[in-house]
């Protein structure tokens, strides 16, 4: 098997991978324009995609990172979001933010790699999504918003 190529892409990215990550089509929809796509790939094929969001000249928000369920736990998905977050540094991109539910193996994820709490978005989910989304059983209702700074 072939090591992972990094990148980032024009390429068009399945909607499936990122229905992974955010089970909205229409908060994708919101994002997915204008966006930075950054993408994994394992033997030529997409393993896992980052969107971007410029917000400003100096700050941005990953609005989805998903790793297709077959290739998840083997390094992929911090492997492409090392590589996205030099990508945003050499970019000039001075913070990034992101948002995730308030409890979930991804919290612990990305404050493993650096991120802090900034704020909770109370009821952020029932808000914004049409259906309910339950992990491990838990009803997500609050986002933690979270920052880096690079």
């Amino acid at each position: 098997m072939q090591d992972i190529i990094c990148e980032r892409t024009q390429e068009k990215i399945p909607l499936d991978l990122l229905l992974e990550a955010d089970p909205c089509e229409v908060q994708i929809a919101s994002y997915i324009d204008d966006s930075l796509q950054f993408v994994a790939k394992k033997n030529n094929k997409i393993a896992a995609a980052c969107i971007v969001k410029p917000l400003s000249s100096s700050s941005c928000e990953i609005c989805n990172i998903s790793v297709w369920p077959s290739m998840q736990r083997r390094g992929i998905g911090t492997q492409l979001l090392s590589f996205v977050l030099a990508q945003l540094s050499d970019l000039k991109f001075q913070r990034v933010e992101l948002g995730t539910g308030t409890f979930g193996y991804q919290l612990t994820y990305y404050q493993r790699l650096g991120f802090r709490v900034e704020c909770v978005e109370v009821d952020y989910f029932a808000r914004y999504y049409s259906m309910p989304l339950y992990e491990q059983g838990i009803l997500h209702r609050d986002r933690l918003k979270l920052y880096l700074v690079l």
